[in-house]
């Protein structure tokens, strides 16, 4: 994507110091970057306010059970909130680069070496024997750890100390080679991201193409970007998701029950020439490659919009459609070109005249064929209401828990429910919701259940 506009990209050869990146990390806006973008790490880099490689090799070595709890005492050393505690000075600069915490593996030989006079390759197998926590190595280690730090004027008691210490963090310290590579794969798709938004997204849509949850997640990051995602298109998508004046263009290859094939003989048979109307579409297409299930999803998706906005009268034509297209193959294939008439213009294709959906149905038809609402919500025409009752938005909401909120009144369209038993026989419901900035789900227990099954079905929306 990025080639087509004309710049060559060496991902080896980027600034490993580029402050736009470094300002996408510290802010949190990793949605799409390799590692990090759960939502626990999320915070975790806002948090931590990275400037510099080495805190993304930290943060990845750091972001494990147990060694997690280290984050905060890192954070606070980094933004001078404490100051490090570097265990003896010989120890100062192998920890000053994280902060006064031991992290790697590399810093548990590099302190033996340092501290108690070992050679690498014994240094190797302390870290080992630490690593698998075998007591009786553990004794003869700590033996030869304390001798060789008083040979180096560390105090006996202070040594062992150190020896615990090192110990402890040995059993989860994290190979620094290993987490230096993916913080690199990391800092890279950050840089891709920060400095080629709509690119980034449009390859990493693709990568996802078959995850209606991922692509859901991605949709919104390019709403909450700025960037605009064009719904699918018979006259611009092709298989993947595409790159047209800044914007992204939705894949046909993303809709359901819309295979790789079909998209490509689309593709194959525009050419350079988009389709003028119904009737040209249905003369270039071969309905041995295209059937009515699939033509029929694409209506759904509104991938025929911008021939005829009237998905309704789209399907209720479905038949004229596919037999339109066999009957300009059968003439194709009997040589019979006089169907065309005297100028090689297709007849026209007429459809009976059909009132259009409703727009929750309109909606509800394109949620099954896409995933997710995507050329509209069923929640807009709502927006000004929502103001004067105090409902949130998902994403306004999230905000406010994470500022400490613990409650809060939501309103969204229900997508999915399921029931299920608690271990106590009881019936428990997970419905899932969809609102214009994002999807979340509820649960409820039987009591709220009973009450409110009657609206949980998926079409109805709630507040």
């Amino acid at each position: 994507h990025i080639k087509k506009r004309g710049i060559e990209v060496k991902i080896d050869e980027i600034p490993i110091d580029d402050p736009a990146t470094y300002k996408l990390l510290a802010a949190g806006e990793t949605v799409g970057v390799f590692q990090l973008e759960s939502q626990g790490m999320r915070r975790a880099i806002a948090g931590m306010r990275p400037d510099r490689f080495e805190d993304i090799i930290a943060l990845v070595a750091l972001y494990r059970p147990g060694p997690m709890d280290n984050i905060p005492i890192y954070n606070a050393v980094k933004h001078g909130e404490q100051e490090p505690d570097y265990l003896h000075p010989l120890l100062e600069p192998i920890l000053t680069e994280t902060n006064g915490i031991i992290v790697y593996q590399e810093q548990v030989m590099q302190i033996a070496q340092v501290l108690s006079g070992y050679s690498l390759g014994e240094a190797d197998l302390l870290r080992r024997a630490m690593g698998k926590k075998i007591a009786a190595e553990m004794e003869i280690q700590r033996a030869r750890f304390v001798e060789g730090a008083v040979e180096q004027k560390v105090d006996k008691n202070q040594a062992g100390m150190i020896y615990d210490l090192v110990a402890k963090f040995a059993n989860y310290g994290f190979n620094k080679s290993h987490a230096a590579a993916y913080a690199l794969v990391a800092y890279q798709t950050a840089w891709l991201k920060a400095n080629y938004p709509v690119e980034f997204l449009a390859g990493i849509m693709t990568l996802d193409l078959g995850n209606t949850d991922k692509l859901s997640d991605f949709r919104q990051e390019a709403v909450r970007m700025g960037i605009e995602v064009v719904p699918p298109s018979v006259n611009k998508s092709g298989v993947h998701f595409g790159v047209l004046d800044g914007k992204i263009v939705y894949a046909m290859g993303a809709i359901k029950g819309v295979g790789e094939q079909a998209v490509e003989h689309i593709v194959d048979v525009r050419g350079d020439e988009p389709f003028k109307d119904l009737g040209d579409f249905a003369t270039r297409i071969s309905p041995k490659v295209l059937n009515k299930r699939t033509i029929e999803n694409l209506i759904a998706a509104g991938a025929f919009d911008e021939l005829n906005p009237n998905r309704a009268q789209l399907l209720d034509g479905l038949d004229r459609i596919i037999g339109m297209a066999q009957r300009t193959e059968e003439n194709k294939t009997s040589g019979q070109n006089d169907f065309f008439g005297g100028d090689n213009a297709p007849e026209p294709l007429i459809l009976n005249p059909t009132d259009p959906w409703l727009p929750s149905e309109r909606l509800q038809k394109e949620y099954a064929a896409v995933g997710f609402y995507i050329s509209a919500h069923p929640l807009d025409e709502y927006r000004e209401l929502f103001t004067k009752l105090r409902v949130q938005l998902w994403k306004d909401f999230e905000r406010s828990v994470k500022a400490g909120s613990s409650a809060g009144r939501l309103a969204g369209t229900v997508t999915a429910k399921q029931e299920r038993k608690t271990r106590t026989g009881n019936q428990m419901g997970i419905v899932r919701i969809s609102d214009p900035t994002g999807q979340y789900e509820a649960v409820m227990f039987s009591e709220t259940l009973n009450q409110c099954r009657d609206l949980l079905e998926p079409g109805q929306s709630v507040v």
